[in-house]
């Protein structure tokens, strides 16, 4: 009787975990399928910006609408956003868990790891966490690489006097996008 206790505990215990491993691919699923829009979004928004006004309006167009873009792709129960450790916008800044998964992404990027892969998901306080890294593109050298024009980063230093996202080479980790929902209790 006993082994037989032992066994339905066993069995339970297995199904358990199944199930919560099945959940936990369904979470990183929806929160990987969350990104792709709103990177389009943010990107079109600042390219066309960039095509309408140049480099001001672009960083114009980033300061007032990224946040809306962010909120619009925030879908209950999901938040979405961006953080980075060089900022550039201070309300972008990374909680102690974000903090460390992107020391961690810039740990696996200098090993050699391709940004492109690297991802991050757990659950922490009640919440599933998931990061995605944020590779430098070509374009974004213009407003974040070393030879950013005067005129460039005097706007930059008013619109962002403690802006550190400057110096970035393609290729380099830039940041992470950052997703976060409750879960059920």
């Amino acid at each position: 009787m006993k082994s037989l206790s032992l066994f339905a505990l066993g069995l339970f215990t297995l199904g358990a975990h199944a199930a919560s491993a099945v959940d936990s691919e369904q979470l990183r699923s929806e929160a990987a399928s969350l990104i792709p829009p709103f990177q389009q979004q943010l990107l079109g928004t600042v390219k066309q910006a960039m095509s309408d006004g140049g480099p001001a309006q672009a960083v114009e167009a980033c300061q007032s609408l990224a946040p809306s873009i962010a909120e619009q792709h925030s879908q209950a129960p999901w938040k979405v956003g961006r953080t980075a450790l060089k900022l550039r916008n201070p309300d972008n800044a990374p909680d102690a868990w974000e903090r460390s998964v992107l020391e961690q992404f810039a740990q696996r990027a200098a090993a050699g790891e391709p940004i492109q892969e690297i991802r991050h998901a757990e659950v922490v306080d009640g919440q599933y966490r998931y990061m995605q890294a944020i590779g430098t593109a070509e374009a974004c050298l213009g407003c974040h690489g070393e030879k950013i024009k005067p005129e460039l980063l005097s706007l930059l230093d008013q619109r962002y006097p403690q802006d550190q996202a400057r110096g970035f080479r393609e290729g380099d980790l830039r940041g992470a996008f950052t997703l976060s929902r409750p879960l059920a209790p």
